[in-house]
């Protein structure tokens, strides 16, 4: 199916360009450090080498493909070069089999946290998710210590669920926004 191209004021989120050097380049220096992917799934690990990571966007235009139109997992660019990864896409359970509910997530290079990215790119994707997919609702989820996470849950106006191992086979925060 096709994933999104959304603009905002200041970003564009779009597919990733595994075949493009740019676009490998900037994943590959996003995930191979340790603070990004020390809250990402159930066994965290840093990409190795470029190869890794053109495999992991490989990986991420074929989940799009998989998607139902409108859903997908993104680059996020800014000033014209990625500068992290924003997904709508449907949340697997404890065995990595998609289910009917649909996350809004991120991941974003070091560089440019604090800079409300993050927040844009979700309210983006929430917009998009409810007005033009029509979802009910959209969950996220991430670890109890990852604060910065959480408070951009807090200010895309998500309300905590609690905690769950329903999805990812990982306890985690469960936060839920339903449609206005």
């Amino acid at each position: 199916m096709t994933a999104p191209r959304l603009v905002t004021d200041r970003l564009v989120l779009r597919p990733w360009r595994p075949d493009g050097d740019a676009d490998v380049a900037a994943a590959y220096d996003l995930y191979r450090r340790e603070e990004v992917v020390r809250f990402l799934g159930a066994t965290p690990q840093v990409d190795a080498s470029p190869e890794v990571t053109r495999d992991r966007l490989v990986r991420y235009v074929q989940r799009s493909a998989e998607e139902p139109d409108g859903l997908g997992v993104l680059a996020i660019e800014a000033d014209g070069r990625a500068i992290g990864t924003a997904l709508l896409t449907r949340l697997p359970d404890g065995d990595g089999v998609q289910t009917d509910d649909v996350e809004v997530g991120w991941h974003l290079h070091p560089d440019h946290w604090g800079h409300g990215y993050a927040t844009e790119a979700a309210r983006a994707l929430l917009e998009h998710g409810f007005a033009t997919l029509g979802l009910a609702e959209i969950h996220a989820v991430a670890y109890a210590d990852n604060h910065p996470s959480l408070a951009v849950m807090q200010r895309i106006g998500m309300t905590r669920q609690g905690s769950t191992d329903r999805w990812y086979g990982v306890t985690m925060d469960w936060w839920r926004a339903a449609r206005p």
